[in-house]
């Protein structure tokens, strides 16, 4: 099956799979505050400090999102009554004007006054003025979504709906389509929410966690996640979700017997095959346990004062939100055959060889792992492309930006002779070497086995187009 899949360009798999919904626009990630977002205070978010000025705040907000990767277009933050309105309101506003000056999406949610507070609302009048003051501010604005509570857990179905729906009317300032209604519970279950007309107009926040409920397979995480969608898929923004990044889980892995692997798969997966975007919990903060970080935070930060810098911390993991959000990268356990146009032959690493400069040639497409090959983000649309039997990274040999250079495989590093980027041509690709800006190239547009694969300038031959 993977064999014949292989020979489709990208274009033609995404026929398989629903037109994507509204929601995929959201590509984002929660920016938390080290703690967790429960506060009886001021919300500071992580690598910010109270004493920031809006200026600081913007110079730290600008090295967080250039480092963010991935495609992200989308953050989600907190707020409570204790931030809003205050001498820290006024600067913590940068956190959300830097994003959408760079034309993001900010969803701002409201957290209750610590979690003693039991998932209720604990002040109605403070909650109203809070959010008039953010909804008067941001009405407006068309990057900027509102989010009346996270997790309402402390209300029962009846009790939450008729909040969500009495909030709607009172803040009116808010645009209902730029509202994201939380599922019943810990946001985890929208078939209420879903059924009730008060909320046609609304988009749906979605929360899924395998903490949550256990144990189950990967099918079973299918079904689970699917049923509590209810017929809401399409409007649903699953803006928490999360697994361990910390202790080296392959979530490529498709025979993984983990259960946090088993369960963010499923996820991405839903989530994919929907349409629906996200925002994954966390990038940076949340609850530190014993181990100063959020075991399920995407990112390592290292820096200090407005010089940030985030790493991330298991690739397989950001691939895999990549995958969720429908990009060619992450389908995990699904290396890919690389195949070309013109011959209808693969990219083959000559002899199966896990040497250093082992040469790229075309081959007829079989089934070893020297012909099929995974992507790594690399960030600004470039990829590594790794060979499945080696863990080598496609390589223009000695970095060369001449015409006829050679293809080989080499120890992955940061060379951008080492990163390409997927350049959609007629339903095909060109890989384009970031370093030179020329393409994989079959010489002489050859049809023969062995022939080795180079580096060319750009033009329109078949020669150069791949599908994956």
């Amino acid at each position: 099956m993977l064999a014949a899949l292989a020979l489709l360009p990208f274009t033609a798999l995404a026929t398989s799979t629903p037109a994507a919904a509204a929601t995929s626009q959201f590509r984002g990630m929660n920016w938390a505050v080290l703690g967790d977002n429960f506060s009886t205070g001021p919300l500071v978010l992580d690598g910010l400090s109270s004493s920031d000025s809006y200026a600081t705040v913007q110079a730290k907000a600008n090295a967080i999102y250039d480092d963010f990767g991935l495609g992200i277009n989308t953050v989600r933050i907190p707020i409570n009554t204790h931030t809003v309105g205050t001498a820290w309101w006024n600067n913590y506003r940068a956190v959300i004007d830097t994003a959408t000056a760079r034309g993001w999406k900010v969803i701002i949610a409201y957290w209750e006054d610590g979690a003693a507070s039991g998932g209720r609302i604990t002040d109605m009048a403070a909650f109203n003025s809070m959010w008039s003051t953010v909804t008067h501010q941001y009405g407006a604005n068309n990057l900027v979504y509102f989010e009346p509570m996270n997790e309402p857990h402390g209300y029962s179905s009846t009790e939450w709906r008729n909040v969500a729906a009495n909030w709607l009317a009172y803040h009116y300032s808010a645009p209902p389509g730029r509202v994201l209604i939380g599922g019943t519970g810990y946001s985890e279950d929208l078939r209420d929410i879903c059924n009730d007309a008060r909320f046609n107009a609304t988009l749906l926040s979605f929360h899924h966690y395998a903490f949550m409920f256990g144990t189950n397979t990967y099918d079973g995480w299918r079904t689970h996640i699917t049923t509590r969608l209810g017929n809401c898929a399409s409007r649903a923004v699953a803006t928490e979700f999360g697994a361990p990044m910390s202790t080296g889980l392959d979530y490529a892995d498709a025979a993984s017997t983990n259960n946090f692997v088993r369960h963010i798969r499923a996820m991405t997966r839903v989530m994919r095959d929907n349409g629906m975007g996200g925002s994954y919990w966390p990038a940076v903060g949340g609850k530190p346990a014993n181990i100063g970080y959020d075991y399920y935070s995407m990112y390592v930060m290292s820096g200090s004062g407005t010089n940030l810098n985030l790493t991330v911390r298991n690739q397989s993991g950001a691939d895999r939100l990549r995958y969720a959000w429908g990009d060619p990268i992450g389908s995990g356990g699904a290396a890919r055959a690389i195949v070309n146009q013109n011959s209808g032959k693969c990219v083959d690493i000559a002899g199966a060889s896990t040497v250093d400069n082992a040469e790229a040639i075309q081959y007829t497409c079989g089934s070893g792992a020297n012909q099929r090959f995974t992507l790594t983000d690399r960030g600004g649309g470039y990829y590594n492309i790794v060979a499945a039997h080696s863990r080598k990274c496609l390589d223009v040999r000695g970095a060369s930006t001449a015409d006829g250079a050679a293809i080989v495989q080499y120890t992955c590093g940061a060379g951008t002779n080492q990163q390409f980027q997927l350049r959609a041509a007629g339903g095909y690709y060109q890989l384009v070497a970031r370093h030179s800006g020329k393409c994989i190239d079959v010489p002489a547009a050859s049809t023969a086995n062995g022939t080795r694969l180079t580096q060319y300038t750009c033009n329109s031959g078949t020669n150069q187009r791949w599908a994956l």
